[in-house]
């Protein structure tokens, strides 16, 4: 049993330590594109760019998993949800990395605010923790993000987002702190069937990661989706379900060295019902 411990426990604080605690992407559907998220509009914006949460009309709930590598010492969970209220709308994003020996999780709380179709704008305030279990501790630090979300043009959507702007520090040994990471990209949709996504993710201490990934609907229940990253050299691919108010949404992803993340999401929205004023006899 230490040997199994101390095999997950150097794996996964090497990928804390090489991420300065990760801000791990969740969500299948962009998973499934690369995770070329940032000019995405729907509940999962409260993680991916809070300021897509400012087209979201409806009260909307999504749940994810990812078996990271096929290791469930290694899964990643989250839970979202949209709340439109009059002024704007508010998001939630709970996440989760690890098992009981060592985990990572985030909590946030997001606002964001459309101003007309064009363009929306939010900011999040995020609280981070890790622990490490056999007295080893835990440690919480807070930090932020923001981000905005243009639509110049039919069809274009461009999105802009910065994670941790104030280098929030994780301990005073060493200088920890998390990552501060900006990201930048736009999706266009040729039509109602063909949307094709790109993006640049630059970590300040780390080389550009570029993201791309298209999205393919051939019949209006069944979306077809595929998507390459680079840094580490990553390729994708998915497929989403649309039941009414139901989303299933269902991908992987290939690491060339660690293998394969099949990852699941279940987004369900409550939509508001139209109403139609009733016809005046004369």
């Amino acid at each position: 049993m230490k040997k199994i411990y101390s095999i997950i426990l150097s794996f996964g604080i090497t990928f804390s330590i090489q991420a300065g605690n990760e801000d791990f992407p969740i969500g299948a559907r962009s998973a499934g594109m690369g995770n070329a998220s940032v000019s995405q509009s729907d509940v999962w914006s409260a993680h991916h760019n809070q300021a897509g949460l400012g087209f979201v009309r409806d009260i909307s709930a999504g749940v994810y998993y990812e078996n990271r590598f096929l290791l469930k010492e290694l899964s990643i969970k989250g839970g979202v949800m949209a709340l439109p209220v009059k002024g704007g709308t508010f998001g939630l994003c709970i996440s989760n990395f690890g098992y009981s020996l060592y985990n990572e999780n985030k909590y946030s709380l997001s606002f964001a605010k459309a101003f007309g179709n064009k363009l929306s704008a939010g900011i999040a305030m995020d609280y981070l923790t890790t622990k490490i279990a056999e007295g080893y501790g835990s440690r919480g630090v807070l930090a932020a993000e923001f981000g905005i979300q243009a639509k110049p043009l039919k069809g274009l959507t461009i999105g802009a987002h910065v994670f941790n702007p104030t280098r929030a520090k994780i301990a005073d040994y060493n200088d920890e702190r998390l990552p501060t990471i900006i990201r930048f990209g736009g999706d266009y949709s040729f039509s109602d069937k063909v949307t094709v996504a790109v993006e640049t993710e630059k970590d300040i201490a780390k080389k550009a990661i570029f993201k791309a990934g298209i999205e393919y609907k051939p019949v209006k229940e069944f979306y077809l989706r595929a998507g390459v990253g680079t840094n580490p050299t990553l390729t994708s691919f998915g497929f989403g379900i649309n039941l009414k108010n139901l989303k299933i949404d269902v991908s992987a992803n290939y690491h060339q060295t660690l293998g394969i993340s099949p990852q699941i999401g279940l987004t369900y929205s409550f939509k508001k019902t139209e109403t139609t004023s009733p016809k005046i006899e004369q």
